[in-house]
């Protein structure tokens, strides 16, 4: 494959072909996601492992850190970049529409000072997040507007977001020797 136009032709065989699997087989279950994340010790990077991979995460200078990786709200944005992406791609290859280029770029702010004395009302999270969708193509604009729609819709992180759920945490504590 040498374009994006023939990645997203293949995109669509092997799309159809799992949500066909998937609506045939009655033991069809929700996918077990899981993330591991560990302080290393002398640095205080966290190193985050997903399934076969490794993501480095770690803070500025000026936030502690040794700038050797971006920091996890930089990281959050980047996962929302992302999942728009892949989602752009799949409602594409769907609809089988001809993209030559996608580009998703993600602001956001965060106030180093949130919740300090005198900065109360800032928050501590990330916020006025906004996102820019590029797309290259010789499609209608009608077509790119059902398209841009459809992805809002249905992808995942953007709708994390924007409809935020409740998080459960638990903690274990080992007393050290």
């Amino acid at each position: 494959m040498t374009t994006l136009n023939e990645y997203l032709q293949q995109k669509r065989i092997a799309w159809l072909a799992k949500r066909e699997a998937a609506r045939t087989d009655p033991n069809v279950k929700a996918n077990q996601l899981k993330a591991n994340v560990r302080a290393l010790g002398r640095s205080g990077v966290r190193e985050i492992r997903i399934r076969d991979f490794q993501v480095i995460s770690d803070s500025p200078a000026d936030f502690a850190g040794y700038n050797l990786g971006p920091a996890s709200p930089e990281l959050q944005l980047g996962v929302l970049g992302s999942c728009l992406t892949h989602i752009t791609l799949i409602q594409a290859a769907e609809r089988q529409l001809r993209i030559d280029s996608i580009d998703v770029e993600v602001t956001g702010e965060q106030h180093p000072l949130a919740q300090q004395p005198g900065f109360e009302h800032v928050p501590i999270f990330p916020h006025n997040i906004r996102y820019t969708l590029d797309i290259v193509s010789p499609e209608p604009p009608e077509a790119i507007r059902a398209l841009h729609e459809a992805v809002e819709a249905v992808c995942p992180i953007y709708n994390l977001l924007k409809n935020p759920q409740s998080i459960v945490g638990e903690l274990r504590h080992v007393s050290a020797a």
